[in-house]
């Protein structure tokens, strides 16, 4: 499984967005200059936020985006599968099974199975407030044994 860029910066906007609207709309052009990323490629990935349902959007002065609920409220999971449409480890799994005409006889698909497993009950147990906060133990989990000087 490879993140994409699409999928990286859209969890860059929630956690800036998360951080900076104090309950305000957070306009566009903040999180561009803040996050150092191009207005119209966050365009396109705020479309997808919204049409998702994890971003409002208010045109005008005041205008920007915020969140549509808590921090707390959102897992990493569904905010990356909104942009990668999938996290499984190999194009054989999707979310609700697999599409493999050799899954009867595959020796490595237990493996895959596993794996993808791993993937979602990791990503899907931590939230935007855990990023927000700073929550390492809980982002390195037992996932890491050397990595207590992160």
């Amino acid at each position: 499984m490879m993140v994409s860029t699409k999928g990286r910066y859209a969890l860059t906007v929630m956690v800036d967005i998360a951080k900076n609207s104090n309950g305000e709309y957070v306009p566009l052009a903040d999180i561009a200059r803040r996050e150092n990323l191009s207005n119209k490629y966050l365009e396109s990935i705020i479309a997808i936020l919204i049409k998702g349902e994890m971003l409002i959007s208010l045109r005008g002065k005041n205008g920007g985006y915020k969140l549509s609920r808590e921090p707390k409220d959102y897992n990493i999971s569904k905010i990356l599968k909104l942009t990668e449409g999938t996290l499984a480890p190999v194009n054989c799994i999707i979310q609700d099974g697999v599409t493999c005409d050799k899954a009867a006889t595959c020796s490595t698909l237990p493996l895959w199975t596993g794996l993808d497993r791993v993937i979602e009950n990791y990503l899907g147990g931590i939230t935007l407030e855990d990023i927000v906060i700073g929550n390492r133990k809980k982002m390195l989990g037992d996932y890491c044994d050397k990595c207590s000087a992160l």
